[in-house]
Formats: structure tokens, C-alpha cells, sequence
């Protein structure tokens, strides 16, 4: 279910003016596998919950003084309930939380995996592009 905030309703070049930064740093974080903007046609939209997130990526690349590598290596020992913020009443009954030795798409009883979330799951695509990255065989 897509909320309010979760809308792709600001254009790429509306997200840039509102974060004071060029439309190319947001495609550069886009790359990067920081943000997953929604594509319709070639332009980019962004949520009101992607501009928060992007608030607070520049604040750990400019306050902080995280790099980029930083910030992507934090959010791989991030647990994915952390970053979606399941619920206590979905955590108890996904697996993944319960064995954290590997990620919830690849266990059979996630809470994710019953709701059929892992297609549009950033940490999903995330991590699938990573590993199709190192996979020399591609």
C-alpha cells in the first residue's frame, strides 16, 4: 500500500532545488544504490520520504563526513526491519528476523517474501545488484 508520503510526485529537478544540490548528484546517488527513484519514461520522481532520505544522506556526507562507501557499507549491517520499520507484530512472525544469517528473501517464511514485497524491496534490489556486480560470470 503506497501512502501519502510514499507518492513519487516530485520531479527530479524539483527534488534537486529542494535539497540545494544539482539533478546530477541525485542520479549519481541513484547509481550508487542509495536512492530508487520511480521512472516514468526517461524522468525520475521522487517521494516526500525519498527527500527526507536524501536530508538525511547529505547530513552524514556533509556533518557526518560519511562517504558514500560508508554509507552503503552502514546500510548493509542494517537490518532490513530497521530500515522499512516492520511493525513488532510482522517481526515476530518473519524469519528473518529470527535467523538474521541471511536475508529475508532467501528464507522461505519472511514476512516480506508472504506479502510479495521483494520485487520493490530497496534492500531486496539493493543487495541483488551487488551481487550481480561480483558475479564475474555475467
Amino acid at each position: 500500500m503506497v501512502t501519502e508520503k510514499d507518492e513519487p510526485v516530485f520531479p527530479i529537478g524539483v527534488a534537486a532545488k529542494i535539497l540545494g544540490v544539482n539533478p546530477r548528484t541525485l542520479k549519481i546517488y541513484e547509481q550508487e544504490g542509495l536512492v530508487k527513484p520511480v521512472k516514468k519514461g526517461n524522468k525520475r520522481y521522487f517521494s516526500y520520504n525519498d527527500i527526507e532520505w536524501l536530508k538525511c544522506l547529505r547530513s552524514f556526507i556533509h556533518e557526518e563526513g560519511i562517504s558514500l562507501a560508508g554509507i552503503k557499507k552502514l546500510l548493509e549491517l542494517t537490518p532490513c526491519w530497521d530500515i522499512k520499520n516492520c511493525p513488532e507484530e510482522v517481526r515476530k512472525n518473519c524469519t528473518a528476523y529470527r535467523d538474521r544469517t541471511r536475508p529475508c528473501w532467501q528464507l522461505i517464511n519472511s514476512a516480506c517474501k508472504k506479502m510479495e514485497k521483494c520485487e520493490t524491496c530497496e534492500i531486496y534490489l539493493r543487495d541483488k545488484a551487488h551481487l550481480l556486480r561480483k558475479d564475474p560470470s555475467r
